[in-house]
């Protein structure tokens, strides 16, 4: 799908000018790509109709580049943009110019299609393992999305990339044997009781380990203050014992002079 956007060339960078830009009701944007970078401003209503209509991502937009030295029209990519997280409004936008001869690398949204399937009729739980698939093509021939039929899988059955329908002109990167959607089959009541007593245990015993360690830190930092009467360290013993030894030949010494 390829949408029309017109942006301007603004020569102003940093905080302060993006803040400015957003007050007079334009959006900061850049556009990469190409051998070079433009600072842009973009109209947010515009912007905002790209992102409500389609994912975004798979966008092809035409853009009109008013200020531009050369090549006023071109076509880019919604490489990434940033919303504010109280309001919602889109902050800045990132666009990615494309050469439509080139081949391109995307992101695509998986879509299933073909209504409940077998297995989630029985009891199973649909399980969507990917949300997107990794692609290769040029920008004319890229899809919207990409459909996969799950409304034949039954219970303990799956589609793998492998088995995703041949598109023409789309050469898919993800591993072949990488899981797309499946069908799994419902947890008993037993097995979820089983699970949450030993998800319990295991927390439990992380718990008294790491008591364990704390208890054992204390005794092996000897922090613990001396008693009162309590015996001197062994070092200190030996040291006095000696001091005492060497005094009393002396005191010995001069009790004889003095009987002299």
């Amino acid at each position: 799908m390829k949408f029309d956007l017109t942006v301007a060339v603004r020569e102003e960078a940093g905080k302060g000018a993006a803040r400015s830009m957003r007050r007079a009701g334009k959006i900061p944007a850049v556009l990469y790509g190409q051998g070079e970078c433009l600072l842009l401003t973009v109209n947010p209503e515009e912007l905002v109709k790209i992102l409500k209509s389609h994912a975004g991502s798979t966008a092809l937009i035409s853009l009109t580049v008013n200020g531009a030295k050369s090549k006023p029209n071109r076509t880019a990519l919604l490489r990434d943009y940033q919303v504010d997280p109280v309001t919602g409004a889109v902050l800045h936008a990132d666009l990615f110019e494309i050469s439509m001869s080139k081949p391109i690398r995307v992101k695509v949204p998986i879509k299933v299609i073909g209504g409940i399937p077998a297995g989630v009729k029985e009891g199973g739980v649909l399980h969507h393992n990917m949300r997107d698939v990794h692609l290769e093509c040029l920008p004319a021939v890229l899809p919207d999305h990409i459909e996969i039929d799950a409304s034949a899988l039954t219970i303990g059955s799956g589609i793998h990339v492998k088995e995703i329908g041949a598109h023409e002109g789309v050469r898919f990167l993800d591993d072949a044997d990488q899981m797309v959607v499946s069908v799994a089959a419902p947890m008993s009541d037993a097995k979820l009781e089983a699970l949450l007593t030993s998800a319990a245990g295991t927390a439990g015993e992380t718990e008294v380990m790491a008591k364990g360690k704390e208890v054992a830190g204390a005794e092996g930092t000897g922090a613990e203050p001396a008693k009162a009467g309590a015996a001197a360290p062994a070092g200190e013993a030996k040291g006095g014992e000696k001091k005492e030894a060497a005094a009393a030949p002396k005191a010995e010494k001069k009790e004889a002079e003095k009987k002299k």
